[in-house]
Protein backbone atom coordinates (compact mmCIF):
# COMPACT_ATOMS: atom_id res chain seq x y z
CA UNK A 1 0.00 0.00 0.00
CA UNK A 2 1.11 3.32 -0.80
CA UNK A 3 2.36 5.13 2.35
CA UNK A 4 1.00 8.61 1.67
CA UNK A 5 -2.57 7.22 1.21
CA UNK A 6 -1.59 5.38 4.51
CA UNK A 7 -0.89 8.73 6.16
CA UNK A 8 -4.28 10.63 4.62
CA UNK A 9 -6.67 7.74 5.85
CA UNK A 10 -5.07 7.83 9.37
CA UNK A 11 -5.20 11.92 9.01
CA UNK A 12 -8.89 11.28 8.26
CA UNK A 13 -9.48 8.98 10.91
CA UNK A 14 -8.01 11.43 13.58
CA UNK A 15 -10.18 14.69 11.65
CA UNK A 16 -13.16 12.24 12.58
CA UNK A 17 -12.30 11.68 16.10
CA UNK A 18 -11.65 15.46 16.68
CA UNK A 19 -15.06 16.11 15.41
CA UNK A 20 -16.11 13.78 17.48
CA UNK A 21 -14.26 15.06 20.53
CA UNK A 22 -15.44 18.42 20.23
CA UNK A 23 -19.08 17.73 20.10
CA UNK A 24 -18.66 15.29 22.92
CA UNK A 25 -16.78 18.36 24.79
CA UNK A 26 -19.73 20.61 24.18
CA UNK A 27 -22.25 17.84 25.38
CA UNK A 28 -20.23 16.73 28.44
CA UNK A 29 -17.26 18.17 29.51
CA UNK A 30 -15.16 21.47 27.91
CA UNK A 31 -12.07 19.55 29.10
CA UNK A 32 -12.39 17.21 26.18
CA UNK A 33 -11.41 20.30 23.92
CA UNK A 34 -7.91 19.87 25.07
CA UNK A 35 -7.48 16.71 23.87
CA UNK A 36 -9.64 17.24 20.67
CA UNK A 37 -7.31 20.47 19.91
CA UNK A 38 -4.74 17.42 20.17
CA UNK A 39 -5.86 15.10 17.73
CA UNK A 40 -6.45 18.13 15.21
CA UNK A 41 -2.92 19.16 15.42
CA UNK A 42 -2.51 15.67 14.47
CA UNK A 43 -4.12 15.68 12.00
CA UNK A 44 -3.16 18.22 10.49
CA UNK A 45 0.55 17.32 10.40
CA UNK A 46 -0.21 14.18 9.12
CA UNK A 47 -2.17 15.88 6.14
CA UNK A 48 0.55 18.56 5.09
CA UNK A 49 2.80 14.94 5.20
CA UNK A 50 0.67 13.21 2.98
CA UNK A 51 -0.36 16.56 0.72
CA UNK A 52 3.58 16.43 -0.03
CA UNK A 53 4.14 20.45 1.31
CA UNK A 54 6.21 19.05 4.12
CA UNK A 55 8.78 17.89 1.49
CA UNK A 56 8.40 20.78 -0.51
CA UNK A 57 8.85 23.15 2.44
CA UNK A 58 11.51 21.75 3.47
CA UNK A 59 12.90 21.47 -0.09
CA UNK A 60 12.69 25.40 -0.82
CA UNK A 61 14.28 26.36 2.80
CA UNK A 62 17.22 24.24 1.61
CA UNK A 63 17.55 26.73 -1.70
CA UNK A 64 16.67 29.32 -0.13
CA UNK A 65 19.59 28.94 2.84
CA UNK A 66 21.48 28.03 -0.09
CA UNK A 67 21.16 31.28 -1.96
CA UNK A 68 21.57 33.12 1.40
CA UNK A 69 25.46 32.04 1.62
CA UNK A 70 26.58 31.82 -2.24
CA UNK A 71 25.89 28.34 -2.87
CA UNK A 72 22.22 28.07 -4.66
CA UNK A 73 21.67 29.47 -7.90
CA UNK A 74 20.19 33.25 -7.79
CA UNK A 75 17.14 32.32 -9.85
CA UNK A 76 15.99 29.33 -7.60
CA UNK A 77 15.53 32.22 -4.71
CA UNK A 78 13.46 34.78 -6.51
CA UNK A 79 10.45 32.69 -6.88
CA UNK A 80 7.70 32.77 -4.70
CA UNK A 81 9.03 33.45 -1.17
CA UNK A 82 12.54 34.06 -2.29
CA UNK A 83 14.68 36.72 -1.36
CA UNK A 84 15.50 38.24 -4.93
CA UNK A 85 15.38 42.05 -5.54
CA UNK A 86 11.35 42.11 -6.01
CA UNK A 87 10.51 40.01 -3.02
CA UNK A 88 8.20 41.48 -0.29
CA UNK A 89 8.12 40.55 2.86
CA UNK A 90 4.60 39.91 5.06
CA UNK A 91 4.16 43.62 5.23
CA UNK A 92 4.32 44.56 2.12
CA UNK A 93 7.90 46.26 2.17
CA UNK A 94 10.58 45.14 0.00
CA UNK A 95 13.10 43.43 1.48
CA UNK A 96 17.36 44.51 0.78
CA UNK A 97 18.75 41.70 -1.39
CA UNK A 98 22.14 41.58 1.05
CA UNK A 99 24.89 39.16 -0.42
CA UNK A 100 27.95 38.25 1.33
CA UNK A 101 31.09 39.14 -0.65
CA UNK A 102 32.28 36.26 -2.34
CA UNK A 103 35.66 34.87 -2.27
CA UNK A 104 37.56 33.19 -5.12
CA UNK A 105 38.42 35.29 -8.37
CA UNK A 106 36.88 38.35 -10.28
CA UNK A 107 34.24 37.40 -13.47
CA UNK A 108 37.53 38.00 -15.69
CA UNK A 109 39.78 36.22 -13.80
CA UNK A 110 37.53 33.55 -14.17
CA UNK A 111 37.02 33.52 -18.01
CA UNK A 112 40.75 34.08 -17.92
CA UNK A 113 41.17 30.63 -15.90
CA UNK A 114 39.37 28.74 -18.35
CA UNK A 115 40.65 30.33 -21.17
CA UNK A 116 37.62 32.20 -22.35
CA UNK A 117 36.55 35.56 -23.97
CA UNK A 118 34.56 37.88 -21.55
CA UNK A 119 30.86 37.27 -23.90
CA UNK A 120 31.41 33.66 -23.55
CA UNK A 121 27.55 31.94 -23.86
CA UNK A 122 27.16 29.60 -20.86
CA UNK A 123 27.78 26.56 -23.55
CA UNK A 124 31.32 27.42 -23.83
CA UNK A 125 31.81 27.97 -20.30
CA UNK A 126 30.82 24.57 -19.64
CA UNK A 127 32.75 22.70 -22.46
CA UNK A 128 35.99 24.96 -21.34
CA UNK A 129 35.32 23.33 -17.70
CA UNK A 130 34.83 20.09 -18.89
CA UNK A 131 37.79 20.36 -21.20
CA UNK A 132 40.13 21.70 -18.39
CA UNK A 133 38.62 19.39 -15.69
CA UNK A 134 39.82 16.07 -17.68
CA UNK A 135 43.32 17.26 -17.96
CA UNK A 136 43.92 18.35 -14.25
CA UNK A 137 41.07 16.19 -11.82
CA UNK A 138 43.41 15.05 -8.98
CA UNK A 139 42.42 10.79 -10.26
CA UNK A 140 44.31 11.52 -13.81
CA UNK A 141 48.00 10.70 -13.99
CA UNK A 142 49.19 14.31 -14.34
CA UNK A 143 46.20 16.04 -12.35
CA UNK A 144 47.29 18.55 -9.47
CA UNK A 145 44.72 19.10 -7.42
CA UNK A 146 45.01 23.09 -6.89
CA UNK A 147 44.81 23.87 -10.12
CA UNK A 148 41.72 21.58 -10.13
CA UNK A 149 39.82 23.63 -7.20
CA UNK A 150 40.88 27.12 -9.10
CA UNK A 151 39.07 25.83 -12.30
CA UNK A 152 36.37 24.85 -10.20
CA UNK A 153 35.99 28.12 -8.38
CA UNK A 154 36.36 29.73 -11.60
CA UNK A 155 33.42 27.42 -13.00
CA UNK A 156 31.58 28.32 -10.11
CA UNK A 157 31.46 32.22 -10.44
CA UNK A 158 30.76 32.18 -13.81
CA UNK A 159 27.37 29.87 -13.39
CA UNK A 160 26.60 31.75 -10.20
CA UNK A 161 26.35 34.94 -10.64
CA UNK A 162 23.99 36.46 -13.16
CA UNK A 163 25.58 37.95 -16.49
Amino acid sequence: MDRDRLVLGLAAVFAGLTVLLVVLAFTYQLFLLAVAALFGATTYFMWYQASGRLQERTRTRRVRAGSRFGRGSGEAANGPGGFGANARNGRGRQRVNVRPPQSGPSRQEAYETLGLDPGADDDEVKRAYRRQVKETHPDTPSGDEDEFKRITRAYERLTDEPT
